[in-house]
């Protein structure tokens, strides 16, 4: 792979997101200084919201709930056990290619999800990977949020694999009152922890990105 590769925990050892955070934080400050190669990311956190820049007071969690604000793209999500999440601490070969890079992993997105069964696209003019098929709203069953700062990303994508979606109806998930969310599990109505998917999806990403 074109980057390191770093497991900060699954289940049952959940990682608390603002300890992840400086972990990003760190990794970022090493990768721009030419200390550390690209690196990666994985890891389940145990159960947060975060909000990125964009996000509005009518968004947020109706009964008060805790959320951490952050400098990423994108609007409010949750996270919590059930939920693959990748940090990609990566340098970019553009600067500029910042739309680039997040079609790149959301192809790899749409193809690991594939070898589930599970047909899902990208929809225009929202980031994420979906599912339009079937009856009701289109449901996002990855999100992606990402910072480029000195030419090195940060933040980065969720995978919904086995996780509860009560965490998503206290908010309006990404800003989009229209949508709803999903996980793999549900789709195909079996059991796939993010332990479990994150190997190929980690090779998904080497093949696609070349931002």
């Amino acid at each position: 792979m074109a980057w390191d590769i770093e497991h900060l925990g699954f289940a049952p050892e959940f990682v608390d997101y603002r300890e992840a955070l400086e972990v990003q934080r760190r990794t970022h400050a090493d990768v721009v200084d030419g200390k550390k190669n690209s690196t990666f990311l994985v890891l389940e956190h145990s159960p947060v919201y975060t909000a990125g820049k964009r996000t509005e007071d009518h968004e947020r969690p109706r009964d008060g709930t805790e959320v951490i604000d952050i400098d990423r793209g994108g609007k409010i999500t949750w996270h919590g056990p059930g939920q693959l999440v990748i940090y990609p601490i990566y340098r970019l070969n553009d600067q500029k290619e910042v739309r680039l890079f997040v079609d790149q992993i959301e192809k790899a997105g749409i193809e690991l999800l594939a070898e589930y069964g599970i047909t899902a696209q990208q929809v225009e003019g929202r980031s994420g990977v979906w599912i339009t098929e079937g009856p009701g709203p289109d449901r996002k069953i990855l999100a992606i949020g990402i910072r480029i700062h000195n030419g090195v990303s940060m933040h980065g994508l969720a995978l919904n694999c086995s996780n509860e979606l009560a965490g998503f109806e206290n908010i309006v998930p990404c800003g989009i009152p229209d949508a709803a969310t999903t996980s793999i599990s549900l789709e195909t109505g079996t059991q796939t922890t993010p332990e479990q998917a994150a190997p190929r999806l980690l090779e998904l990403l080497d093949k696609h990105i070349t931002a």
